[in-house]
């Protein structure tokens, strides 16, 4: 997974986010504004350099365009919906040593990110690459155009690229998509790297060739290259599911969301400048978000979102009946998911007990709450007994204990 630009979670250091209030971008709109607007010519050259980093997705917004009529109508003003894909393009810089170029690209890692209206919480939905979904006809690279068919999820951004996966998401979810970021291996370690690595604990040392990772037990900094090894293993990590892979990577993206808010990198225009410029040069976004201004109008009120409201989980889902190597949705447990987000409504997510650390994911059970987290951690997860819940997690819980 790169995500994404894209995105359970881990706090660097035990109860620190409980004692206070993290922000996601605490104090980085006064640090922006000093670092890119600056004074003199200066300024301006690194705004203009920041600026012009990000690639503007005009193709998908002319497909997208294409099909207006069809797609879902928001519900909600001010709420947001943005599609983070992380993929695994072998071309261009840096990508080559991950396989061979073949000429398309699959959606290695799908987040569907929902920012409530007045940014009070984040939900972060992961979608499985192998869900079997209803793809829609879509515009090929070469021009020509696809049939409608089922297929693994993934299929759709091999087939059509972001267009066609933001199609069948919403096609899946009936739920607008605002926005969508995608972001390419390199651009993820870059990400990593400009922060000086992100930390995670590991409970037993890794030890796995194909994803080029040696590491030892307990506290460990990963750079850019162990980062991406480690949410793109498989094999050797955990059970070798998807899910445990899922699971693995929404916990190193609130890792790496704590390590970004942390005040010695937003307070830091020397440490800072490299984050941007890491950030700006990985995305290809839809044009409405491909300059800083349009980046900080969608991030600017997400400063004020505590990390233990901003949520992690996986789409409901269990094996496909007819493929046990594939997925399908559990009903109603996802169309209850999709409803809260497309109305707004509050997304409770219950951790794991100890003794299910590790094991595959159990569909979602609404009302089951099992959380064993502190009353602070709960005021946020638990929900009342008329409301669903789910397995996740938030950018609040502490992976190293």
């Amino acid at each position: 997974m790169p995500l994404g630009p894209g995105l359970g979670a881990s706090a660097l250091g035990v109860g620190l986010g409980r004692r206070r209030r993290r922000r996601w971008f605490g104090a980085g709109a006064a640090v922006v504004g000093l670092l890119l607007l600056g004074t003199g010519v200066a300024g301006w050259v690194v705004y203009a350099k920041l600026d012009g980093n990000i690639t503007p997705d005009e193709a998908a917004a002319a497909e997208l365009a294409r099909y207006a009529k069809e797609r879902p109508t928001a519900l909600v003003k001010d709420a947001q919906n943005v599609l983070l894909i992380g993929s695994d393009s072998r071309a261009g810089d840096g990508n080559s040593a991950y396989g061979r170029d073949s000429g398309t690209e699959r959606s290695d890692t799908t987040i569907l990110l929902h920012l409530s209206a007045g940014r009070r919480s984040a939900t972060a939905v992961s979608i499985p690459r192998d869900l079997m979904v209803d793809v829609p006809a879509c515009r090929r690279p070469d021009g020509s155009r696809s049939a409608p068919t089922f297929a693994m999820f993934n299929y759709s951004f091999q087939t059509g690229g972001s267009a066609c996966t933001i199609r069948t998401v919403e096609k899946l979810t009936d739920i607008r998509i605002d926005h969508h970021v995608v972001v390419d291996f390199h651009g993820f370690k870059k990400m990593v790297d400009a922060l000086d690595g992100v930390e995670v604990c590991l409970k037993e040392p890794i030890r796995d060739k194909a994803a080029r990772l040696r590491l030892p037990a307990g506290r460990v900094t990963l750079d850019g290259e162990q980062a991406l090894g480690y949410v793109r293993a498989r094999k050797t990590l955990g059970d070798g599911s998807d899910t445990d892979r899922m699971d693995r990577q929404q916990r190193f993206l609130g890792a790496l969301v704590n390590k970004a808010q942390s005040n010695d990198v937003l307070l830091n225009p020397v440490k800072l400048y490299p984050v941007l410029d890491a950030a700006t040069s990985s995305l290809t976004t839809d044009p409405d978000l491909a300059s800083l201004r349009g980046l900080y109008e969608l991030v600017r009120g997400l400063r004020d979102i505590p990390t233990e409201q901003v949520r992690f989980l996986t789409v409901p889902r269990e094996s496909y009946v007819y493929n046990a190597n594939r997925d399908q949705l559990v009903e109603p447990a996802a169309e209850k998911l999709f409803e809260r987000l497309r109305t707004d409504a509050p997304v409770a997510v219950t951790g794991k007990s100890p003794e299910e650390e590790g094991k595959p994911e159990k569909s979602a059970t609404p009302g089951n709450s099992t959380s064993s987290e502190s009353p602070d951690h709960d005021k946020y997860t638990s929900p009342s007994p008329s409301e669903p819940s789910f397995e996740g997690n938030t950018a609040g819980d502490h992976t190293c204990a």
